[in-house]
């Protein structure tokens, strides 16, 4: 789920095209983010030597002697080089990698929350390209995208045996020209072919809106640089809406690939008043980093449950894991996606890096991130309603049988125009509505952590 960025996660890594790389794979040079110095590119002087394995070398030379002499095609030094680097990264774990010229400066994009292409995070998986999640109000989005599908060809070109790398190249394209994927969704279904026109993407990373009288509802797409500034002031406004306080509030995380580091402890700290927030551990020292929260709460104390669920990727996991181990909000949903390394940007030369996996995230309680995610307090499916065939008869009216009468205007003989109503929130996001009702019930019964 990878934007990368410098300040970014690595699943945030966002390429150009607007396709985010990220095999399971999300968010984060922490280290960047917190403008410590990167990881050193040799081991520490305290760390015990090791004697060179003259043998894997001199089988390493032989290799490339033989290639230089005996391929089909002649194949530059340079090439086969930058070949074995890359070889030599892949082989350590999905998200350390090496950057050549066109790549670091992608990374050096920056947050600023607009960029061209799908608008997807994505990963490898079994040698296909798995989308992580498809950001917001995105063409991913509209044109029904979903997490967990996974990418088996591009514009008719198998992703089967290409690199990440690869395969996003082909998804980036100039905005306004169309792409076809064609899409495998769960085990029993056939594939399906969707045609996706590529964009300039601007996402708001905060929306927000109320729910029910006293009661707000904040979304996080992504976590960029302003996302903390913008979260406090749609909070502000929710709270001008209700005459200044709050009784609770719904921070939505799901399908939140993740982001910059500084805003996940930004929107964490929003909500508590002491204690951790999240804390790495790696090899190195300077790979060692803990965040602690200061001491006010912009809720005041209020009741908050999280939605998160499997699209939900480091960042996010940072804050439900903060705000569920502080005893501060209640965590509703599925297991989120469980990204929980950190990635240090190490620069070679002016062109070139290393995106090198340097630590671990833990949540304050000692729990690691990585490969386990965060179990929700209230496991929550999506789409848990009972259509209106298993709900009580006696709740049925004339106006919902099948073939009833209408009143019409006897004057003109046109049927009376019903105002549509909204749908309930209940059959809109059935999540959601449950979350509003264990926000609701924590008011009654006054509590502000979980039961």
């Amino acid at each position: 789920m990878t934007r990368i960025l410098l300040m970014r996660f690595q699943s945030a890594a966002r390429l150009s095209a607007g396709v985010f790389i990220g095999l399971s794979m999300l968010p984060v040079p922490a280290a960047l983010a917190e403008k410590a110095p990167a990881a050193p590119a040799k081991a520490p002087a305290e760390a015990p030597s090791e004697p060179l394995p003259l043998d894997e070398l001199r089988t390493f030379a032989d290799v490339f002697g033989r290639i230089k002499e005996d391929y089909v095609e002649p194949v530059d030094d340079k090439a086969l080089i930058e070949s074995a680097i890359r070889g030599m990264l892949a082989g350590l774990d999905p998200h350390s990698s090496y950057l050549d010229g066109e790549e670091y400066r992608d990374l050096q994009v920056g947050t600023s929350g607009e960029f061209g292409g799908l608008g997807i995070e994505v990963g490898l998986e079994d040698g296909f390209v798995k989308i992580i999640a498809p950001i917001d109000d995105t063409p991913a989005q509209r044109a029904g995208l979903q997490s967990g599908d996974m990418i088996i060809r591009i514009d008719e070109k198998p992703v089967k045996g290409l690199s990440l790398n690869e395969a996003v190249k082909l998804m980036r394209g100039k905005p306004g020209t169309s792409i076809q994927l064609t899409i495998m969704r769960g085990t029993d279904q056939k594939p399906f072919e969707v045609t996706v026109e590529r964009a300039i993407i601007q996402v708001a990373s905060v929306k927000s809106r109320i729910l029910a009288p006293g009661y707000g509802y904040v979304r996080l797409t992504h976590f960029q640089s302003h996302t903390t500034d913008d979260m406090l002031k749609a909070i502000a406004e929710l709270k001008k809406t209700n005459e200044g306080e709050l009784k609770g509030l719904v921070l939505d995380l799901r399908n939140n690939p993740g982001g910059v580091l500084n805003s996940a402890v930004g929107v964490s700290d929003a909500f508590l008043t002491e204690g951790q927030i999240v804390y790495t551990q790696g090899r190195v020292k300077n790979s060692e980093m803990q965040f602690k929260a200061g001491p006010d709460d912009v809720l005041g104390g209020a009741p908050i449950v999280v939605l998160v669920n499997g699209g939900s990727a480091s960042a996010s996991e940072i804050v439900a894991g903060a705000l569920q181990d502080q005893h501060r909000a209640i965590v509703m949903g599925t297991q989120t996606f469980g990204k929980g390394s950190v990635q240090t940007i190490v620069p070679i030369d002016d062109a070139t890096a290393l995106k090198l996996t340097t630590a671990r995230y833990y949540t304050p309680s000692g729990r690691s991130i990585q490969a386990q995610g965060i179990t929700p307090d209230i496991s929550l499916e999506h789409g848990e309603f009972k259509p209106l065939i298993e709900q009580d008869v006696s709740s049925l009216k004339e106006a919902d049988l099948v073939r009833h009468l209408d009143e019409t205007n006897k004057d003109t003989g046109d049927q009376a125009k019903v105002d549509e109503k909204p749908k309930p929130l209940a059959v809109e996001d059935f999540q959601l509505s449950e979350a509003l009702n264990v926000l609701k019930g924590l008011t009654i019964l006054g509590r502000t952590s979980k039961p």
